[in-house]
C-alpha cells in the first residue's frame, strides 16, 4: 500500500481518539435554541422571522447577507423568542435569533425516510440543479472553515478543476466525528461525492484518510468496489500518513494529488482541486436528495476526565452545557472548554455557547492541559521553521506581530498562515507564537482590505 503525505512540515500530536468507537447518538432537543447569524465565512445571514413568529423544523429564520454569505434554518419547532445578541464561539457579543422549543414538527417538504437516493435515478439533476439546491440549504464546510460550498463549486473562469477531493482526515487531536460518520453513512457519503463531483463537472474523486482510521478505510473501499455504475471506477480512497495538519486543504492537495498550492490569493481549484471535508458531502447528499436543510451535525463531545465522552448528532442552537451535561458533566478541577480540538480549536468563557455549522468538537482539557507553561527566551532552536506546513518562519512572524511591523509581517507572507498551531506546540520555550501570528495576520487582512478598496 502506497501510504502518501504532504511535503513540508508536520507534527504528530498524541492522538487521545477517546471516542473512536462510540456509536453516534441522537442529542435531544434544548428547551431553547440559539442561532447565531454568523456560522459561515462572509457577510452575516439577515433575519426573516420576527419575535411570536412559529417555526418549524427546517423553516428558513435568516437570509444570506450577501453573495458570500449563507441562509440560516431552525433546527426546532416553536415560537421565536427575541432576536437578540448572546456570547458565541470568538467571545464577543453577536446577533442571534433565540427559539422556544414546543414539540418537534418538521418541515413537510424534507423527505425523512432512510431510503438511499441514487445519482443516477436522478436525471432532473444538472450540475446547476445541484449548485441551487446547495445554496438554498445553507451547506458551508462541515470542517470548520465554513466557507459556502456552492462558491467553491462554481470557481473562477482561470480556474479549471481537475477532481473533487474529500477531506476525511481528521487529524485533529481528539476529534473522532468524521470517523463515526463514515462509519454509519458511507453510502451516503459516497452519493455526496458523487454529486459534488457532477455538480463541478469533473470525472476524478478521491477521499483522503490516515492510516489511523483502517476500518473507515475498508469500508469505503468495499462499498467503492460494490458501486454497480461508472462512477466505481472514478473513485479512489487514499490512505494517508498520520501527520498533522494533513486536514488543511493545501496540504491534503500535496499529498493526495503531488500539486502544491500558491500562496494566497490562490485556492485549491488554481491547481485543478475542488476540496469539500466528508460532513460537507454528507450535507450535500442530504440537501440534493432529501431536501434537508443544514440544521444539525455530527459533533464530538470529549475530555480525558469526561465520565461519559461520546459522539452526537446534533441540533444547532444547541447550547454546548446540554451536551457536557450528557457526558456525565463538567470535570471538577481546572478545565478549559474549547469548541474544537486542542491544536486549532477556540477556548471559550461559558458553556452556553451554541452548536453551530462548524462545531465539529467540544472539548474539554483539564489539569495540567487546561494550563499553559510559563512561557521563556526564544532559544533560536529552529523547531518551529520545521515543523510549518507552509515554510514559513514562526518565530520571527510572532516578533513581527508583537511589535506590531505590519510592512514586514505581510512581506514575509503572514496571511499564508493556516493557523495549524504546529509552532506553538513543538516550541519547548513555549511561546504564544500563534496568539501573536494570529492577530498579526488579522491586522495585516485588514490592511490588505482597505488598501484594495481605495483602488
Amino acid at each position: 500500500m502506497n501510504i502518501r503525505t504532504f511535503r513540508i512540515g508536520g507534527i504528530h500530536p498524541e492522538e487521545n481518539k477517546l471516542t473512536h468507537e462510540v456509536a453516534t447518538q441522537v442529542a435531544p432537543l434544548p428547551k431553547q435554541a440559539i442561532f447565531p447569524l454568523s456560522q459561515h465565512i462572509g457577510a452575516p445571514a439577515r433575519p426573516v422571522v420576527q419575535k411570536g413568529d412559529k417555526v418549524k423544523v427546517g423553516t428558513l429564520i435568516a437570509e444570506a447577507g450577501g453573495f458570500v454569505s449563507a441562509p440560516i434554518f431552525s433546527s426546532v419547532s416553536g415560537t421565536v423568542a427575541k432576536i437578540d445578541t448572546a456570547v458565541d464561539a470568538t467571545g464577543y457579543r453577536k446577533p442571534v435569533i433565540i427559539i422556544d422549543v414546543e414539540g418537534d414538527e418538521w418541515e413537510e417538504r424534507i423527505d425523512r425516510s432512510e431510503k438511499l437516493e441514487l445519482v443516477e435515478n436522478h436525471p432532473e439533476l444538472t450540475p446547476e440543479e445541484i449548485i441551487v439546491r446547495i445554496k438554498d440549504a445553507g451547506v458551508v464546510g462541515m470542517g470548520g472553515a465554513c466557507f459556502p460550498t456552492f462558491i467553491k463549486l462554481t470557481p473562477p473562469p482561470t480556474a479549471k478543476a481537475e477532481c473533487v477531493i474529500i477531506n476525511a482526515v481528521e487529524c485533529e487531536p481528539y476529534i473522532t466525528a468524521d470517523y463515526r460518520l463514515m462509519m454509519e453513512h458511507a453510502d451516503e457519503i459516497l452519493v455526496g461525492l458523487e454529486l459534488l463531483m457532477k455538480a463541478a463537472k469533473v470525472t476524478k474523486g478521491y477521499i483522503g484518510i490516515e492510516t489511523n482510521k483502517p476500518k473507515a478505510i475498508a469500508l469505503l473501499q468495499e462499498k467503492i468496489s460494490n458501486l454497480k455504475s461508472a462512477i466505481s471506477n472514478q473513485i479512489e480512497v487514499v490512505p494517508l500518513k498520520q501527520r498533522y495538519p494533513q486536514g488543511g486543504e493545501k496540504q491534503l492537495v500535496d499529498a493526495v494529488i503531488r500539486r502544491q498550492v500558491p500562496a494566497p490569493p490562490a485556492i485549491p481549484v488554481n491547481v485543478g482541486a475542488i476540496v469539500q471535508n466528508v460532513g460537507t458531502a454528507f450535507a450535500v447528499y442530504q440537501a440534493v436528495m432529501k431536501h434537508k436543510p443544514l440544521f444539525e451535525r455530527y459533533t464530538t463531545v470529549t475530555g480525558k476526565r469526561l465520565s461519559k465522552p461520546g459522539n452526537f448528532l446534533v441540533r444547532m442552537g444547541t447550547p454546548m452545557s446540554d451536551l457536557i451535561n450528557l457526558c456525565g458533566g463538567m470535570p471538577e478541577g481546572d478545565n478549559k472548554l474549547l469548541a474544537g480540538g486542542p491544536m486549532m480549536g477556540k477556548a471559550l468563557m461559558t458553556m452556553e455557547v451554541p452548536v453551530c455549522k462548524g462545531t465539529n468538537s467540544v472539548t474539554i482539557l483539564s489539569g495540567d492541559d487546561a494550563r499553559r507553561k510559563e512561557p521563556q527566551n526564544c532559544i533560536r532552536c529552529a523547531k518551529c521553521v520545521s515543523v510549518c506546513p507552509m515554510g514559513l518562519e514562526p518565530y520571527l512572524l510572532a516578533k513581527l506581530s508583537a511589535f506590531k511591523n505590519w510592512e514586514k509581517a505581510e512581506k514575509e507572507d503572514i496571511v499564508s498562515c493556516i493557523e495549524c498551531g504546529s509552532c506553538q506546540f513543538t516550541c519547548p520555550a513555549h511561546r504564544p507564537l500563534l496568539d501573536n501570528i494570529r492577530q498579526g495576520k488579522q491586522t495585516v487582512m485588514g490592511i490588505i482590505r482597505n488598501r484594495n478598496a481605495k483602488k
